[in-house]
């Protein structure tokens, strides 16, 4: 669906929108919707992995990053780069950490959408100045300690100085919030304390805040930079002052979390990822979705449809296979799109029966409104072939509807035992390789910011690994589905743990098992 534009769909138009402190359950409902329209979405460096993996790969990306010290992109050149996509006629994000009217420059580059007359709109987003000390646990506000927040800018123009009232900040008696200040701390510290404030002001620095890396610092005024170069702070980080920073001994939280402070990469398929990430959120963690496989129907599908024809027709006993839950989806959809329903299986005199490899298969079709009377306890092709091989009645007929590549030891034990098998292909396995996140994830593996990442195919495994070449793979640890998709990840060096069963319950369970604090 297109971004409606009715004022000048020649020139396009441009959203300047804030992407949040880095949690990705902080990005605005607006600002993931125009990540999924936009044609053009133009980013820097303070937007996390963990939303970055929400950018579709079919969207065009331009990255103007900004680190402290490191300006690769002039902020003139991204005015120009905004001005010339949207004259291209393209709907422009331009996704900023953050808010992009608190410190984010997005005045400057409004200046200069405005004197070209491309239309815009401003997305605000949750600012850093609130919500990284919220989630160390100071409340920037607070009846008994402080009753009004004030953020400053503690970075400097090129070649210039930061420069502060300190006179004027200390009389405000409220909370102070330094954007960007680490390389200036001292010179912040040292003009607060000349300015008449309090030595034993309480004061905190607040590394990475949000995010999986989130670190605190706290202390006094007086005593704050010898602690922040103790504990070897980085950016990006905010420096805080005032008597709410005294709370944050009691009142912290986020790394208290189940997995607080943890940070997981997600292969599945994305139409199926959200019920893994979703739990790993609730429990604290950072989650980085990075499918490593999605499946593509295969269509026109002759053979599943002669094979639904002639169902019911061969044997007294016919059984349905599926092995996977995207299997079932596409089988069903097809059936749907071929004027058929389940009375279509059921008329023809047969006994119907069902098998599914695993319970998130099981769970696929119980949403289809069927219940599988065979799921093997072990997940693998081949336990389910040697459990189907000792259920289905002699002389029985098995369709098995499955990827066009599936894995070879499904059908030795159905054939050894004398049984009919038609194999249909429903679906390729194709695997996806994420340009934009490939060198990003291999930086964080190897720097040892992801925890684990979570496998639960043999495809995902291969698909991962293709996307992620050249990584040291023997870092990586590996939370597998089941004893099929770890051997394929111990082909590469991989450190790996297997859930005790297969499903995503298991898996998180097992993750909580490796990773989880105790409470």
């Amino acid at each position: 669906m297109k971004m409606e534009n009715t004022q000048n769909e020649k020139k396009g138009k441009v959203w300047l929108a804030g992407a949040g402190p880095g949690d990705g359950e902080l990005l605005t409902l607006k600002t993931a919707r125009l990540m999924e329209q936009a044609d053009v979405i133009v980013y820097d460096a303070l937007i996390s992995a963990e939303i970055l993996s929400r950018i579709p790969d079919t969207k065009e990306v331009i990255y103007v990053g900004k680190h402290a010290g490191n300006h690769p992109v002039p902020q003139e050149e991204i005015n120009q780069i905004l001005v010339r996509e949207a004259k291209k006629g393209k709907h422009v994000l331009r996704l900023k950490g953050g808010d992009p009217f608190v410190f984010g420059r997005g005045g400057e580059e409004l200046e200069a959408i405005l004197q070209e007359e491309i239309p815009f709109e401003v997305v605000p987003g949750v600012t850093s100045a609130a919500a990284v000390p919220a989630y160390a646990g100071i409340p920037v506000t607070h009846r008994d300690y402080a009753s009004s927040f004030h953020v400053i800018t503690g970075h400097a123009r090129k070649g210039g100085k930061v420069e502060l009232d300190f006179p004027a900040l200390v009389r405000l008696d409220g909370t102070l919030v330094f954007l960007m200040g680490l390389s200036s701390m001292e010179f912040i510290l040292n003009g607060l304390t000349e300015a008449g404030m309090d030595p034993d002001m309480p004061a905190a620095v607040l590394e990475k805040g949000t995010s999986a890396g989130q670190r605190r610092v706290t202390a006094t005024v007086t005593t704050l930079k010898e602690e922040s170069d103790r504990a070897d702070i980085k950016t990006p980080a905010i420096i805080v002052v005032g008597k709410v920073c005294a709370l944050s001994a009691r009142m912290h939280w986020a790394e208290d979390r189940v997995l607080g402070g943890r940070q997981f990469l997600i292969t599945r398929p994305r139409q199926s990822s959200s019920s893994l990430a979703g739990r790993l959120r609730a429990l604290g963690a950072q989650v980085i979705e990075m499918p490593a496989i999605r499946t593509e129907p295969i269509c026109p599908n002759e053979r599943l449809k002669e094979a639904l024809e002639e169902f019911g027709t061969h044997a007294a006993q016919e059984w349905l296979v599926f092995t996977s839950p995207a299997g079932a989806d596409i089988f069903f959809d097809r059936l749907t799109e071929l004027g058929m329903d389940l009375r279509s299986l059921l008329v023809r005199g047969a006994e119907v029966r069902i098998a599914a490899i695993g319970s998130g298969t099981a769970a696929a079709l119980r949403g289809r409104g069927l219940i599988p009377d065979l799921v093997p306890d072990v997940y693998s092709a081949a336990a389910l072939g040697d459990a189907l091989a000792k259920a289905a009645a002699k002389d029985s007929h098995i369709t098995v509807a499955r990827a066009a590549k599936g894995s070879e030891e499904l059908l030795p034990p159905l054939l050894a035992a004398g049984l009919s098998v038609d194999d249909i292909p429903l679906y390729r396995t194709v695997y996806e390789t994420h340009p934009l996140l490939q060198e990003t994830v291999r930086d964080m593996l190897e720097n040892g910011e992801i925890d684990a990442v979570t496998f639960t195919s043999a495809s995902t495994v291969r698909g991962f690994t293709g996307a992620v070449k050249d990584a040291d793979y023997t870092k990586i640890r590996a939370v597998c589905i089941g004893e099929q998709t770890a051997a394929e990840a111990a082909k590469h060096g991989m450190q790996i743990r297997v859930s005790d069963q297969a499903s995503m319950d298991a898996m998180v369970e097992k993750i909580v098992e490796l990773f989880g604090k105790t409470r």
